[in-house]
């Protein structure tokens, strides 16, 4: 990527620049240089899009599944041609390591393969005979226009928690990029273009809140799938439904991570810091609070410490570099008034990664890893998503104790537990409220053929993104009784 590169949208086959007010520009996190124009859409824009996708709607449901996924899986060849350069435009625009970026790309292919298997995964059910020559079916069928809603902290992949899932169930496709990172989506779109999907299929409008607004009251979109934060997911799930639609809306969380005694020190740590300070702490699966039980806090304060302190960071496409700035000036405000507040309320920097200055790169939004405790339990520090690489200790005299204070938080996105003992994994897995959890694991992922789950207010919804929950959310079941004339029995 060279210069600054105009937004677009994707609109019935074409690239059309959108018609409403400039945004911001689009920065590099890590030195501030300008990367892209932003341009807001406009309601024409919106009206077009939906036109094209309901005018569409009716030939993509009667294409036959086996024809719609050979379609997904060209996209997935031409993004696998193209990962090198897609990481690097991930890198620009988010802040994240190459390596991050990859691993992002990653997810989302693994999720085109799993889609791939609507063939079998969209079929019905058949029963024979449920009363004398009456037989009952249940098919399913697409829903309608399918709305899909990014972050800007996963630019690629969490789109791919759901189109590929509606395309292959029969559904028109719009995405609303995120307006802080719209370049890797509308790269990503130049592939698909090339795929051939038909005009209005899939498409793309770029937008901010207003955009989002005018998309979610479209009376012809049917579906809305979004990640953020837990206000933005609790006012777009009460829009989106208030208007009829069916609504999947993953929140905001803070993951704690229990540490026993009996863990493994070395592996802990590594695997805790990577949670916590992986894509800056930017990620609604990072390691948020670390609740050591017991003695456990004797090794595990000073080595994680020491883990923080020896992060590498600096621009995600240099050589070595472990963790690379936060998304914008903005973020990084915010992150260090939570700092600054926690430290009046009695909080303690362990490591203090505040004024950082790296090297070449004095403008960007770099703050290093941050470790804290003293922490107080009704304190911002413990009970706001921070959405940055600060990790918070807060120790506990027993396992049932720890599993007391995750499962009154009002989040439940990721809970985990670093242990030898199967009996203490049990119990916690067991008991805890939260719909990711992970043993000895730091960053509780489901792969894409598992549903990225999700409770309390991390989730609004029923049927979340990924695997079997994806064609349960993008079909609808019909059920026909039916009853013919039997010439052999002579029965009607």
């Amino acid at each position: 990527m060279s210069g600054a590169e105009e937004v677009f949208n994707f609109i019935d086959g074409q690239w059309q620049k959108p018609g409403g007010a400039a945004g911001a520009s689009i920065l590099d996190p890590a030195t501030q240089e300008i990367i892209g124009n932003f341009t807001n859409s406009s309601e024409r824009d919106v009206e077009a899009a939906a036109t094209a996708a309901s005018n569409a709607f009716s030939s993509w449901r009667n294409t036959p599944v086996v024809e719609r996924i050979q379609l997904l899986q060209n996209l997935l060849f031409f993004l696998r041609s193209e990962q090198d350069a897609l990481a690097r435009i991930i890198t620009r625009e988010s802040g994240k390591t190459y390596n991050e970026s990859l691993g992002e790309l990653k997810r989302a292919f693994e999720n085109i393969e799993v889609a791939c298997g609507a063939p079998t995964f969209s079929q019905g059910t058949f029963s024979e005979d449920i009363a004398p020559g009456i037989d009952e079916i249940m098919i399913r069928q697409p829903v309608g226009i399918s709305l899909i809603i990014c972050p800007f902290n996963f630019p690629s992949m969490i789109a791919f928690w759901f189109m590929p899932y509606a395309l292959a169930c029969g559904n028109p496709v719009i995405v609303k990029p995120s307006e802080k990172v719209p370049l890797t989506m509308q790269t990503i779109f130049r592939l698909i273009e090339k795929v051939g999907f038909p005009k209005g299929i899939v498409q793309m409008v770029q937008g901010d809140a207003d955009t989002v607004d005018q998309l979610l009251n479209h009376p012809v979109i049917k579906t809305v799938s979004f990640v953020g934060s837990t206000a933005v997911a609790k006012k777009v799930y009460a829009q989106a439904t208030a208007h009829g639609k069916r609504a999947q809306c993953q929140g905001g969380a803070k993951n704690p991570i229990v540490v026993m005694p009996d863990a493994d020190p070395e592996m802990t740590i590594r695997i805790l810091a990577d949670s916590a300070f992986g894509c800056a702490g930017q990620r609604c699966l990072a390691a948020s609070l670390v609740l050591p039980v017991g003695e456990a806090i004797d090794w595990l304060q000073p080595a994680i410490c020491r883990a923080a302190e020896e992060r590498i960071v600096g621009h995600g496409l240099d050589e070595g570099v472990q963790m690379g700035p936060v998304i914008s000036p903005a973020s990084l405000k915010r992150i260090l008034a939570l700092l600054a507040e926690g430290e009046s309320a009695g909080a303690r920097p362990l490591v203090d990664g505040r004024n950082a200055v790296i090297p070449g790169y004095e403008k960007g939004n770099f703050i290093k890893p941050c470790v804290v405790d003293h922490l107080q339990a009704d304190g911002k520090l413990v009970q706001t998503e921070i959405f940055g690489p600060v990790l918070g200790i807060l120790p506990m005299d027993s396992l049932d104790n720890a599993i007391n204070w995750i499962n009154q938080s009002l989040y439940g996105n990721m809970a985990s537990i670093f242990t030898a003992s199967g009996s203490s994994a049990r119990h916690f897995r067991h008991e805890v409220l939260a719909g990711n959890i992970g043993v000895n694991i730091g960053v509780a992922a489901p792969m894409a053929f598992f549903p990225f789950s999700g409770w309390k207010d991390s989730f609004f919804g029923d049927l979340h993104g990924q695997s079997e929950d994806a064609f349960n959310f993008f079909t609808q079941k019909k059920v026909v009784i039916e009853r013919w004339k039997d010439k052999w029995s002579r029965q009607f």
